[in-house]
């Protein structure tokens, strides 16, 4: 499939069966992530991947509104940046996020993004405060998001090339 085409008809998958996400496609969409491009070859990233149901409800709780998916998903990503290491680990975070996205998607496993950076938790900590009391990882990582993975309830309608908004596209000035 061509990756144009791949894009295209990757959605937000926020609803989930309760079939298990093969080992082996779970080891696609992380080895997907540690591929990813990162400034200077730092890869300033650390992924913790969260399969116990009991943790996963937990985790589901982590922001006031937008991870309930999370009850419902088979298993998690979460996406960590060291900020001692780099200075732009937040876009090197994301770009492994994107990239465990596609790859999901190209395996049929539904996935979302939850994002964990500069969100509220229900008590009023931050999210980041929330997952690390959950999760233990130390201080000088950050945390960037949460992929929730799942074999998806219902497909979504691809996006068509058609509807993007052209219009936001500028050449040699804005």
């Amino acid at each position: 499939m061509e990756l144009l085409n791949m894009m295209e008809k990757r959605r937000s998958i926020r609803s989930y069966t309760e079939e298990k996400v093969e080992e082996e496609k779970l080891t696609k969409i992380l080895q997907a992530g540690l591929l990813s491009a990162s400034g200077k070859a730092i890869r300033p990233w650390e992924f913790i991947v969260v399969r116990e149901k009991e943790t996963l409800q937990s985790l589901a709780k982590c922001r006031v509104a937008g991870s309930k998916m999370l009850e419902e998903a088979d298993c998690a990503v979460v996406v960590l940046g060291d900020s001692d290491k780099s200075d732009v680990w937040i876009e090197d975070c994301s770009v492994a996020m994107a990239n465990m996205h596609l790859m999901a998607d190209a395996l049929g496993v539904g996935s979302c993004w939850v994002q964990g950076r500069l969100r509220e938790a229900p008590d009023g900590r931050m999210a980041e405060d929330y997952v690390r009391d959950l999760l233990k990882f130390p201080e000088n990582y950050k945390l960037e998001a949460i992929l929730s993975l799942g074999m998806p309830k219902r497909g979504m309608p691809a996006h068509t090339l058609e509807e993007l908004p052209m219009e936001k596209i500028h050449r040699e000035s804005f």
